[in-house]
C-alpha cells in the first residue's frame, strides 16, 4: 500500500483544515496510507510521524468546518542538509508522497524537498494557503476570503460604534507584512448608511507622519470622528517599518503595535481622543466568519494537490483560476512551483495608486468573490 505524508506550514487559517480534508479524502479513496507531521515537516527529523485514522465523510465534513490546523503547523527553519535528510528518512520508511499546505515559505520547502527526494521516487506537492493573499500565480489563496470577511465585518461594526458616538478616532490594525490585500479588503465595509473606512493605509504606499496628521485633522473637522485601517507592515518613505519589529526569525517578522503608534500620534499631535484596535490572530482563524466559497475552494485545492502527487507531478501546486465574475466562478489547476510563485505578490498599480487610493480594478477583483458573503443590511433610524 502506498504511503503519503501531509504537513502544514505557517499561520493557520479558517479553511486550512478544509484543504486537509480534501487531500485526505482523495488519498483515502485510492487506499493510500496517510500519515501527518505534527507541527510541520521538521517532525520527520525527530521521527514523530503519526498515522491519520480512516475518516468518514461525516468526519471530513466536520474537519472542513474546523478552524486552525488539526495536525499542527510550524515555522521551523531548515538547512539544505535537512531537506536531504528528510527525503532520505521518508524514503526509508516507504513514503512515496508528501503534500504540504502553506504560503511562500512552505512552497519553497515543497520545492526543495521535491528536488532532494526526486531520485528516490518521492513526489512532493503543495496546497496554497495564506490569509495575506501574497502567493503569486493563483487568483487568490485559500484563507484570504475568510480573513477578509472577518475584517470587513469587524470594521463595519466598529464604524457603527464610532458613528454612534462620534467623538474620537479609531485605528484598526490589519495583518499584512508587505502585501495590503487584507487591509484593502476593508474598503468593502461600507453600508447603505455610511461609506467604508475614512482612511486605509497599505504597506505598498509610503507613510508620512505630517501627511497622515493633516488627513486625520481634515476628516475629524468634518465628522468629529475617524475610522482608520492600517497594515501591520506600514513603511515610511525610506522603506523602513513605521514601528520597528520587536523580533524577527527567518521570514517571520513580529511587528510592534502600528495601531497603537498611530493612535498615540493622533492624540499627542492633534489633541484628538484616539484608540487602537488590533484583532491580530482573531482575524486569522475565525470559524464564525468562515467563507463558504473559501472552504469549497480550499477543499478542492487539497483534492487536486493530492491527485497531482499520485500522478507523479513532482514540485507542483494547486491554484485557483477565476473563470467568470458575473457570477463569480473558478476552477482549480495544478502548475509547477516556479520562482514566480515563490515571489511575494503585493498590490500593484492596477489595484492601488501612488497616493494609496484603491482603483476600480481592485473592486472589480474583490467584490465578485466576497460581496455575497458580507452583511449589507444594517439599518439606522436617525
Amino acid at each position: 500500500m502506498p504511503k503519503a505524508l501531509v504537513f502544514h506550514g505557517g499561520g493557520p487559517t479558517a479553511v486550512l483544515n478544509a484543504s486537509l480534508a480534501g487531500a485526505v479524502r482523495t488519498l483515502q479513496e485510492k487506499n493510500v496510507e496517510t500519515f501527518f507531521a505534527p507541527h510541520g515537516i521538521a517532525a520527520v527529523l525527530s521521527d514523530r510521524l503519526l498515522p491519520l485514522p480512516l475518516l468518514t465523510d461525516s468526519d471530513l465534513e466536520r474537519l472542513a468546518r474546523t478552524p486552525g490546523s488539526a495536525i499542527g503547523s510550524g515555522r521551523d527553519h531548515l538547512e539544505d542538509r535537512d531537506y536531504a535528510l528528510i527525503a532520505e528518512r521518508l524514503s526509508e520508511k516507504g513514503f512515496s508522497i508528501v503534500i504540504g499546505a502553506g504560503g511562500n515559505g512552505t512552497m519553497d520547502t515543497v520545492r526543495k524537498l521535491a528536488a532532494k527526494g526526486k531520485d528516490s521516487g518521492l513526489v512532493t506537492t503543495g496546497i496554497p494557503k495564506t490569509m495575506d493573499n501574497d502567493l503569486s500565480i493563483t487568483d487568490h489563496s485559500p484563507g484570504f476570503l475568510s480573513a477578509a470577511r472577518y475584517m470587513i465585518s469587524s470594521v463595519r461594526e466598529a464604524m457603527t460604534d464610532v458613528h454612534s458616538l462620534p467623538i474620537h478616532a479609531v485605528v484598526i490594525e490589519c495583518f499584512g507584512r508587505n502585501a495590503g490585500w487584507l487591509t484593502a479588503s476593508t474598503a468593502l465595509a461600507g453600508t447603505r448608511e455610511a461609506e467604508g473606512p475614512d482612511m486605509i493605509l497599505l504597506p505598498e504606499t509610503a507613510w508620512d507622519e505630517q501627511d497622515f496628521l493633516d488627513r486625520v485633522e481634515g476628516i475629524f473637522s468634518k465628522k468629529t470622528s475617524a475610522v482608520i485601517v492600517a497594515s501591520e507592515g506600514l513603511k515610511d518613505r525610506e522603506g523602513k517599518p513605521v514601528v520597528r519589529p520587536v523580533f524577527t526569525s527567518g521570514r517571520s517578522v513580529y511587528f510592534g503595535d502600528v495601531s497603537a503608534h498611530l493612535s498615540q500620534c493622533i492624540t499627542k499631535n492633534l489633541g484628538i481622543k484616539s484608540r487602537s484596535e488590533k484583532p491580530g490572530i482573531l482575524s486569522r482563524s475565525s470559524i464564525m466568519y468562515q467563507s463558504v466559497r473559501d472552504r469549497k475552494e480550499a477543499f478542492l485545492c487539497g483534492c487536486e494537490s493530492a491527485k497531482a502527487a499520485m500522478a507523479g507531478l513532482n514540485s507542483s501546486m494547486s491554484i485557483i483560476v477565476r473563470t467568470d465574475n458575473d457570477p463569480y466562478r473558478s476552477r482549480i489547476d495544478v502548475v509547477p512551483i516556479t520562482d514566480e510563485i515563490l515571489s511575494e505578490r503585493c498590490m500593484d498599480g492596477s489595484f492601488v495608486t501612488k497616493d494609496g487610493s484603491l482603483t476600480s480594478g481592485f473592486f472589480e477583483y474583490m467584490r465578485p468573490m466576497i460581496e455575497d458573503e458580507i452583511r449589507t443590511d444594517f439599518l439606522t433610524f436617525v
